[in-house]
């Protein structure tokens, strides 16, 4: 008898994880509705996941559209700071969209309760007004330097002591990179004072030496006539470069200098330039480029 209630008692407890499993697990697994409303819900989060996406590239082809445009001359808008504004438009509106895409897929999921997050968006702006103020420093500032170019994207600039070409302008810090390689990023609110050396043409000084020896005003002459020449096979030089004349005599030599105005912060290249054809051009004329020179004086004593 004690078998037979053992066995009737282990059935029982059997048909009850029978049960248990039949009503809990295999019932809502093989419910055509539950996977009915799951693939529309999948379905759903793929077609937001979709417009996002579109609707990112439609605003960044916009964006292009507008910055390749003519501004309004009233307003200024130069083509360098459209290209500017243009990239920074493109970063508001692909963080924005993916964090409304991210809303919408967790209201889908029902993975959190969204109102307590749209309620304490006012606490959370209030708290960055008032605890972030370095950041909101920084974000009015970089929409300060774009608002009245000060710099765009391309433009070589010095800032502190980190000098470079700007590779990324954003809401809270800019990015530069030095000739030799080092990328500087800078946020926007310790930007006090910048020198932007790609507004405005600038001007190589190059002072060629002549021994005193030589016909000061042959070598000038001669350099005069070479300059137009110089400045067809420069792609750099805006103007045909101008001799001025003997700029100083210092103790072993006479410099003559030479001036050349030139595409933006491209002088450095522009003088090497001049500086070998000037070489080259004395040589072929037999006129001398001094180096120092040593004279000495033997005296003879007269005998006793």
């Amino acid at each position: 008898m004690a078998y037979y209630a053992l066995a009737e008692e282990t059935g029982e407890i059997i048909e009850q994880n029978l049960n248990w499993f039949q009503k809990k697990i295999w019932g809502p697994i093989t419910n055509p509705d539950l996977w009915e409303n799951m693939m529309w819900e999948i379905l759903k989060v793929i077609l937001i996941i979709i417009v996002c996406r579109v609707l990112i590239r439609v605003l960044h082809k916009a964006i292009n559209h507008l910055s390749i445009k003519k501004g309004d001359s009233r307003l200024q808008f130069t083509p360098r700071r459209m290209i500017t504004i243009g990239k920074l438009l493109k970063n508001v509106t692909t963080y924005v969209i993916n964090f409304v895409m991210i809303l919408m897929i967790i209201s889908e999921w029902n993975i959190v309760d969204l109102r307590p997050i749209l309620a304490g968006a006012g606490v959370l702006g209030l708290a960055i007004g008032f605890g972030a103020q370095s950041l909101v420093k920084d974000i009015i500032t970089g929409f300060f330097i774009i608002f009245e170019d000060q710099f765009a994207v391309g433009d070589v600039i010095e800032v502190n002591t980190h000098r470079g070409a700007v590779e990324v302008i954003g809401l809270r810090s800019t990015r530069i990179q030095s000739w030799t390689g080092e990328v500087f990023i800078i946020p926007n609110g310790m930007i006090n004072e910048v020198t932007n050396f790609s507004l405005h043409n600038s001007v190589a000084f190059i002072d060629i030496s002549v021994a005193y020896e030589e016909n000061v005003d042959e070598a000038i002459e001669l350099m005069k006539k070479a300059m137009p020449e110089l400045k067809e096979r420069s792609l750099d030089m805006v103007k045909v470069p101008e001799v001025l004349g003997v700029q100083m005599m210092s103790a072993s030599d006479v410099k003559i200098r030479i001036i050349a105005e030139c595409k933006p912060y491209t002088q450095a290249g522009v003088a090497r330039f001049i500086n070998i054809e000037m070489k080259r051009l004395l040589d072929a004329h037999g006129i001398e480029i001094p180096y120092p020179r040593m004279v000495t004086y033997h005296r003879a004593e007269k005998e006793g």
